[in-house]
Order: structure tokens, then C-alpha cells, then sequence
């Protein structure tokens, strides 16, 4: 259990909460590691602002000198976004100790910002992407068995998660089937196919499709009345005037994944090697596509909370 005093609610988060009022997490890795400054920034306040204008009360949460803060101030995202590069560690379930032991920042990413989420009450978490099995973790004659954390944290912790689905560049239909044993309900809003990310249909079968926030937080209330202590994964695909063509994103993934093979890129240093392998074919493309999808997520997940809130 979490002790009380490493757990920091911002006064006007810990008011809507006690209130019953809507509140919605987000992470603080795309502050710290995701964007370059004052993008960063930018789009922070702009998730925060998309949250609010959804009815409810934002609450971005991070690290400091062992505290997991809900709710961050002004001063608080402009320290996160003009610290010095190495300085802010990103934080999972599996470092978020040694993050606290450390002091000083840390960024939460999917699965420290979940835990964070439960122990202040909070059901509804809104991110860009989740991680999840990585292309060819599972197979060849040594496996690496790289799936991402988000995956098990979505299984043990009952916060609903807004997101375009799984990064384009991992094993989308073993990320599906690895939640699915976990009992992790995954639903789409308003497609049949699953989003992928910088694009928004995938050719993927949707696992479950809602037509709208409405339908998807009565899935979410059935789920927390039942008992079920696993998360739910709400894919909200990327805005259309926004979005990347479907096919152009399979061929654009297919050729970062086979330069990060060229270049011997393995492990830790995949994901944002792909990620920035990503924006130099597309121009920049994929990362207006991606700051388009945090935004709208915060939004949607907005709306939600504000459904659940009237359950």
C-alpha cells in the first residue's frame, strides 16, 4: 500500500475528487523525454486545456524527491520541460523506487502513472499510445521477450486508458492477444479496426467497437461493478485532417524497422530510435499527427470522466 506521504493531490484535484467531480490523469515522459522545448510544454497545456474544455479537472502527474504528484502547477510542467537532458528520469512500476529513492524529477510513463492514478482515486488516464509486445519479441530461436510494462499494469490496475491504440511499430495483433489473456477489455470508438496510431484504421479486426464516449463508459462502469480489477484500453483514433494514410504508415514502419536492423539498433534503444527514424521520412508528419492525438485523447478522455462522473 502506498503510503500517505508519498502521494501529493493538488488542491483542486483533491477538491473534484472529493466532490465526485470528473478528473483525468496524463503522463509526464512527453514533457520530459517526448517533445523538445517549448513543444513540450505546449502540448502539455494544450492536453490540460482539452481536459477542461471536456468538463473536467486535469492532473498531470511526475515525480519529485520521492512524491508522486497529482496535479502539477504552472512552474512544475516548465521545470519538467526545460530540465537539462538526463536529468529527469522516466519512471515505470519496475523503477519507479529507485526514482524515489534517487530524488530529484522523475516522468512517469503509462504504468507509473496508472498506480499513481488508483492510489488518488482517479479512473480515467489519457496518453498518446501504449507499449506492448515488440516486433519479434516472441519469436526466432532467442526471443527477447520485450513487451512493454503498460501491458501488465493495464491487467492489475482498474484505470481506464484513452489512447490511439499501440505504437504503430510493435506487434499490434500479439499486443491484442497478450491483453486479451489478461483480461483487459481493448474497445475502439466509432471504428471496426483497431487505430495505428499515426493512422487510423490498421486492417486489424477492433477486439470491440462503441459508438461513442457515452457507450464506453457504460462498459467501464459494467466493469468496475462487476468487481474486475483489470484496466480498459479506450483506442480513440488519430483526428482525420490530421492522420496519416493507412498504407503509407505500414510501408513508413516496415522500412524504420528494417534501418533499425541495419543499424543494429536492439533493446532500450528501439522505441525512440523507430519513433525519430518515424519523423525524418514523414518530414515531421508523424509527430504534427502525434501532438494532434495526445490532444484529441485528453479531450475524449475528458468526456469520459464527465460520463462516469453522472453514473
Amino acid at each position: 500500500m502506498l503510503q500517505p506521504d508519498r502521494l501529493v493531490v493538488a488542491p483542486e484535484v483533491a477538491d473534484a475528487l472529493a466532490d465526485g467531480r470528473p478528473v483525468v490523469a496524463l503522463e509526464s515522459t512527453l514533457i520530459s523525454h517526448g517533445l523538445p522545448y517549448p513543444q513540450n510544454v505546449e502540448v502539455a497545456t494544450a492536453s490540460e486545456a482539452a481536459v477542461r474544455g471536456s468538463g473536467a479537472v486535469p492532473a498531470t502527474v511526475a515525480m519529485k524527491d520521492g512524491r508522486l504528484l497529482v496535479g502539477l502547477g504552472t512552474d512544475d510542467l516548465e521545470a519538467l520541460a526545460t530540465a537539462p537532458a538526463g536529468s529527469v528520469r522516466k519512471v515505470s512500476r519496475h523503477s519507479l523506487a529507485e526514482g524515489a529513492a534517487a530524488g530529484g524529477w522523475s516522468a512517469t510513463t503509462v504504468s507509473a502513472t496508472m498506480i499513481a492514478s488508483r492510489a488518488a482515486g482517479i479512473r480515467v488516464f489519457s496518453t498518446g499510445g501504449i507499449g506492448g509486445v515488440h516486433r519479434g519479441a516472441l519469436d526466432g530461436p532467442s526471443p527477447s521477450f520485450d513487451i512493454s510494462a503498460d501491458l501488465d499494469e493495464l491487467a492489475r490496475t482498474p484505470v481506464a486508458v484513452v489512447c490511439a491504440g499501440p505504437k504503430a511499430i510493435l506487434d499490434v495483433p500479439r499486443t491484442l492477444e497478450y491483453l486479451e489473456t489478461s483480461g483487459v477489455p481493448v474497445l475502439v470508438l466509432g471504428e471496426d479496426e483497431m487505430p495505428f496510431f499515426w493512422a487510423r484504421r490498421s486492417g486489424i479486426p477492433a477486439p470491440m467497437t462503441v459508438p461513442d464516449v457515452a457507450a464506453a463508459a457504460r462498459v467501464v462502469a459494467a466493469q468496475a461493478a462487476l468487481g474486475l480489477d483489470a484496466g480498459i484500453v479506450l483506442c480513440n483514433p488519430v483526428p482525420a485532417a490530421d492522420a496519416l494514410p493507412d498504407g503509407y504508415v505500414r510501408e513508413i514502419v516496415a522500412r524504420a524497422i528494417a534501418d533499425a536492423e541495419a543499424a543494429g539498433i536492439h533493446g532500450p534503444a528501439t522505441t525512440p530510435w523507430l519513433l525519430a527514424r518515424v519523423a525524418e521520412i514523414t518530414a515531421g508528419a508523424s509527430v504534427k499527427a502525434n501532438i494532434a492525438l495526445i490532444v484529441d485523447n485528453a479531450r475524449v478522455g475528458g468526456r469520459l470522466a464527465v460520463e462516469l462522473a453522472r453514473a
